[in-house]
């Protein structure tokens, strides 16, 4: 099935507005993404070109720029995080919790739920099989924090028209992939119904940092604007808000601070919550439209 197979047109104007708990107003989705990188391969991005522009192999400075991420930037977000009682969705490379099983069960101690994003950082439009891979990707997930993930995230969010169809099957409840709404949504899969949930692409350190070359500074006030929209439409319904870093990007000396004002920021407003995707998922269900659309 196409995208336009899976899910019909919705205007956010003509629907029922969505509701959560008494006293939370708005929800705010922090997403860490930790990934492995393979050094015999191309990097998945670079932050320095390869002198004379050609692709060299092995990519050293580009495999330790990443690697920075994992043995001090992780710990910068671990810190940020437990400090202000958030534990966010952390979207993780399956062999992570066998190349990194420090950072992964440190994760999993301060109770972050572990989203799959595939067992290594490699496009989905790659993959030789990609049901072994997702099936691969739960079961070492699941070996090692003892849970089996609900949610998926592909490596560049990439999938192929078959992607959702596999996930379904595989056990996964929800996908973070379909960047397409301010509000959980529900896909068609030959396995059944599978919600999407809102990931960011713009509010995300990637394009932001290393595509657009934004100052460090973009980090915070690209957050607090989004927020501030949202937090005002929220008045009418319920608003979720992704934000999306990577400890090698936003966990770096420099970035770190402006993600914390940020999030000092965000708690301080009355009615803001910060859920993991779990959550959203089970509240989106128990709500009537999700229930409905669930069922089909």
């Amino acid at each position: 099935m196409r995208p336009r197979d899976r899910i019909d047109y919705s205007a956010s104007i003509d629907r029922a507005p969505l509701r959560f708990p008494e006293g939370v107003r708005l929800v705010v989705w922090p997403i860490v993404n930790i990934e492995n990188w393979d050094i015999d391969g191309p990097m998945p991005r670079t932050v320095l070109p390869p002198p004379m522009g050609g692709s060299l192999l092995p990519d050293l400075p580009n495999w330790a720029w990443q690697e920075y991420g994992m043995r001090v930037g992780f710990w910068r977000f671990l810190e940020a995080f437990s400090s202000r009682g958030i534990r966010p969705t952390l979207s993780i490379n399956g062999s992570v919790c066998e190349v990194y099983p420090r950072v992964a069960g440190a994760a999993r101690d301060a109770g972050w739920e572990f989203m799959g994003h595939s067992h290594v950082q490699r496009p989905m439009h790659l993959v030789e099989d990609q049901r072994a891979a997702i099936r691969q990707t739960v079961e070492v997930i699941t070996a090692f924090t003892g849970k089996r993930p609900r949610g998926w995230l592909g490596p560049g969010l990439t999938e192929t028209f078959d992607t959702p169809d596999y996930l379904a099957a595989e056990g996964f409840e929800y996908v973070a992939d379909w960047v397409l709404d301010d509000l959980p949504q529900t896909i068609r899969t030959t396995s059944g119904p599978l919600v999407t949930l809102p990931y960011s692409v713009e509010l995300n350190d990637i394009p932001m940092m290393m595509v657009q070359h934004h100052p460090a500074r973009e980090l915070y006030d690209r957050t607090m604007d989004q927020f501030n929209r949202l937090y005002l439409e929220a008045e009418h319904g319920a608003r979720i808000m992704g934000i999306a870093v990577h400890p090698y990007i936003s966990g770096v000396p420099h970035r770190i601070g402006y993600l914390e004002r940020a999030l000092d920021a965000m708690a301080s407003q009355p009615g803001v919550a910060f859920w993991n995707g779990e959550e959203l998922l089970d509240w989106y269900r128990a709500t009537p439209e999700g229930a409905a659309a669930t069922a089909r």
